[in-house]
């Protein structure tokens, strides 16, 4: 008998682990998290670094990533969230069948968008990057635009990407330990009700 092709797939895996959504409209709920390996996009102040080179980190059959999701679901996990990384370098079709198939909870993305949508996911946060534009499907389909602010240049981007959007929810994020950021978002948020704040609950409270 022939090979499930499934069950031999996999993914190069950088952690999984079950806490809380730490940002965005979700933040505060139960969710499953899959890192993947791999980023292109080389973002100054990324907290995940090392998740970069693809190379680094040990290849996942899916069918294990599924059978923690599916634990994880049994503990309270409300949602699977992909990451990264940047988790649509891979395509993701493969992977989130075989979630679909073992737990049956909501899949949620998280990408810059700089590659092809992939893997059907139920919820897509888009975190767009100056220095490298999202492309015009993930701009258009995102459930929510959420954007990290540092300067003032990071506010005209984010008005010029929401125009793109308007059936996205429309988050600001403060850059961690950037105090410019921090000011410039809360006075946009004050000032135009189109937008949230999005605080990285999670680095707060010292969990993951």
């Amino acid at each position: 008998m022939s090979q499930d092709p499934q069950a031999s797939a996999s993914l190069p895996v950088v952690e999984t682990f079950h806490s809380l959504q730490g940002e965005g409209l979700h933040a505060g709920r139960s969710a499953f998290f899959i890192r993947l390996a791999g980023c292109s996009v080389g973002c100054s102040w990324c907290d995940t670094k090392h998740s970069w080179p693809a190379e680094s980190h040990p290849l996942r059959p899916l069918q294990s990533l599924a059978t923690e999701a599916a634990a994880a679901a049994s503990d309270g996990a409300a949602f699977v969230v992909i990451t990264g990384g940047e988790p649509l370098h891979h395509n993701l079709d493969a992977l989130a069948q075989t979630l679909r198939q073992a737990c049956g909870l909501p899949l949620h993305l998280e990408t810059s968008g700089v590659d092809p949508l992939s893997g059907g996911p139920n919820w897509i946060t888009l975190s767009p990057k100056r220095h490298a534009p999202p492309r015009a499907e993930l701009l258009s389909r995102c459930h929510e635009l959420k954007v990290v602010v540092h300067e003032p240049a990071d506010l005209l981007f984010a008005e010029v990407l929401s125009a793109q959007a308007p059936q996205a929810t429309w988050l600001l994020q403060p850059g961690w330990d950037s105090a410019e950021g921090q000011q410039l978002a809360l006075d946009a948020a004050r000032r135009d009700g189109r937008w949230r704040l999005s605080l990285q609950s999670h680095k707060w409270l010292g969990v993951r």
